[in-house]
Order: C-alpha cells, then structure tokens, then sequence
C-alpha cells in the first residue's frame, strides 16, 4: 500500500516538474519573443528616421544645386551685359568724349571751374564828352551794350567770360545805374573790360562783322578796343553763401 502511495506521488512529482520546465521554458521564449520584438521595433524606427533623415539631405542637395545653376545662369548673364557695355563704350567712345567735352563747356560757362586759355579782351568806355550832345546818356555805356557784346560772344563759343575781373554766369544779373554797372549785386565803374576764352579769330571775326557788334558800339559813341590774349585766367565764380 506504502509503495502505490509513495510511486503515485513520485509520479505527481515528475508531472509537476515537467510542468515546470514547460513553463519555465515557455517563460524564456515569450520573454525572448518579446525582446526581439522590439529590438526589431526600435531598428525599424531608427531605420525609418535614417531614411527620411536621408531624403531630407537628398531634396536640400537637389535644391542647392537648383540655386547654384541659377546663380551660375544670372552671373553669366550679367558677365555678358558687361561685355555689351563694353562694346558699346569702345563704339561709342568718341561722343563719350565729345560728351565730357561738352559738359565741361557747361561747367566753365556755370563757373563752376577755372578758366584759362586763349581768348580776347576787349576794353568798353564812355565816349567823348560832346557838349552838343542834350543827353549825356548818348555817350555812356549802358547795360545794353553789355548785352550786346556778351551774347555775341557767347553764341560764337566762348567757354567763360568776365567783366572787370568777375565771372560772368549764365544767370548773372547785370543793370546800369549812372556811370556803373551792377552784376550780381556787386558794381563795376568805366572802363568795363570783358575777356572771354575761346578760339580768338572766331571771336575777333565774329565782333568785327560789317554792321556787327563792334559797328552798333561804335556808332553809339562808345570807345572800343579789341585785342587777343594767349593767356587768360579767370577764377572759378563764388557763391555766397
């Protein structure tokens, strides 16, 4: 009797201890399963984020190479905007100068800048007394006369003109008042010595033309004299300020 009680509890014994190696065994499995199961998970994850970390890179790498070919494109065609420039200054070099040319004929007449050159002076005085005469003013020199000389002499090209020492500018304003005259505020008495600078035959013929303006000053009674000059200077004009 002993023995069947003591073989059946052997029997449970093995039993139990069977079920316990299958539990163990599937313990180690499932926890292994697990393991793995994640393992995996997490290499896909950073798999995943290597991939689009990757085309990230890839599509910034196309867009900067999209940039540089567009900005090789603009310097190109700025590169040859500059050869058109070029050319067109080699073609155009000479109005280019007759431009600066020009400008500084502007310049000198603004007195803007010193004027020195050849050019003539011509010396303007009040006639004779004449006791016949019933007005004195038949005698004297008047603004007109001024005017007179210097728009002939400006339409022939003198560069820069002054009047007793003062340059003369394109909006100069010159009065008579008795027997001086006013430019620009400041007065001048008799004689009113005009120079201007420019090519002196063209200026001498201009003058001296039968019926011009050296015939109208000399019929009005005023005293002219007119000779050249290689060498005039004249100051740049001053503002005031």
């Amino acid at each position: 009797m002993m023995n069947k009680k003591n073989s059946k509890e052997n029997f449970l014994s093995r039993k139990q201890f069977q079920l316990l190696i299958v539990c163990v065994t599937m313990g180690f499995i499932i926890g292994y399963s697990y393991n793995q199961a994640k393992d995996n998970r997490d290499a896909g994850s950073t798999n995943e984020e290597l991939l689009e970390q990757e085309d990230s890179y890839r599509e910034e790498l196309i867009a900067q190479q999209e940039r540089n070919k567009e900005l090789s494109e603009e310097a190109n065609a700025l590169q040859e905007k500059i050869r058109k420039y070029e050319k067109s200054f080699v073609a155009s070099k000479k109005d280019y100068t007759k431009l600066v040319e020009e400008a500084e004929d502007l310049r000198l007449l603004l007195g803007d800048l010193n004027a020195e050159g050849k050019g003539i002076r011509i010396a303007l005085q009040d006639g004779d007394y004449d006791p016949k005469s019933a007005n004195p003013n038949d005698y004297i020199v008047h603004e007109s006369h001024i005017f007179k000389l210097l728009n002939e002499l400006k339409i022939s090209g003198a560069q820069a003109i002054a009047i007793n020492g003062q340059r003369v500018l394109a909006n100069s304003y010159i009065r008579c008042n008795g027997p001086v005259i006013t430019i620009d505020g400041k007065q001048h008495p008799a004689p009113f010595v005009v120079e201007a600078v420019g090519d002196s035959a063209t200026l001498i013929a201009a003058l001296n033309l039968n019926g011009g303006v050296v015939d109208q000053l000399l019929n009005d009674n005023i005293v002219v004299s007119l000779e050249e000059d290689q060498k005039l200077t004249m100051p740049k004009a001053k503002v005031e300020s």
